[in-house]
């Protein structure tokens, strides 16, 4: 797995290449924000680790850049930030995680892991399950394609799609936050369930309307995923 970090601070990304060599993890580290841009361009990746302050150019701009050309790469955004507008906002720009500064390597690790298992043998374990077909979607596992009335959808994020996948495998079924970030993200969100809220709200806004969601709140439980029901969610 190739691993492109863009960090300003020697110290966490000298940790960070320790791990990554007992993980197995090829790594490379880069200290300015528009050089990490440039070698994102000019490289393979399976995941993207970015700092919020960086000199050159910060990594919301980088993890916007990203999500504007349509890459589905996974992105993890490291932050001594630690607000809630600080955590939406990344989330709302197309990161898949966000982990805020001091961090666990471990954690990270797992965190790593959790987000990138579609790229290691994700593949050959969709080849043998069906396709979620319905009556407005098509949705391949296995490619990553989504079509909504015949129609594809080039932009959502990983998440997104790991997410709508989900849902739309169990239709009608109502899940909690919990069982969410648990079976979607693969891991314990350690109690923070703003990024599943998050979430669900951008994926509502691109495949549905305010009449067909698609995506239902059910409120004091959870959420499911549901097309014949008419929606009255904000």
């Amino acid at each position: 797995m190739k691993v492109l970090v863009v960090e300003d601070n020697e110290s966490v990304t000298s940790m960070l290449e320790m791990f990554f060599i007992k993980e197995g993890i090829q790594g490379e580290f880069v200290h300015d924000g528009a050089e990490g841009y440039q070698r994102y361009q000019e490289g393979h990746w399976d995941l993207v680790i970015l700092d919020w302050m960086l000199p050159g150019m910060d990594g919301v701009t980088i993890c916007r850049k990203i999500r504007e050309e349509g890459t589905q790469i996974p992105i993890i955004m490291l932050t001594a930030k630690d607000s809630e507008s600080d955590q939406v906002l990344g989330l709302e720009l197309g990161a898949d995680d966000y982990v805020t500064k001091p961090f666990s390597p471990l954690a990270l690790m797992a965190r790593i892991r959790a987000v990138t298992r579609r790229y290691q043998g994700e593949k050959a374990a969709a080849s043998g399950s069906a396709d979620v077909s319905t009556a407005d979607f098509q949705i391949s596992k296995e490619t990553r394609e989504v079509l909504l009335k015949g129609v594809p959808l080039t932009n959502l994020t990983p998440k997104e799609f790991d997410l709508l996948y989900y849902l739309s495998q169990h239709p009608r079924q109502v899940f909690s936050r919990e069982q969410l970030l648990e079976r979607v993200w693969g891991y314990d969100f350690y109690g923070d369930e703003r990024t599943v809220d998050v979430h669900i709200k951008r994926l509502r806004n691109k495949i549905g309307s305010q009449e067909k969601p698609y995506l239902h709140t059910v409120w004091g439980v959870g959420y499911k995923f549901d097309e014949a029901a008419a929606g009255d969610e904000n």
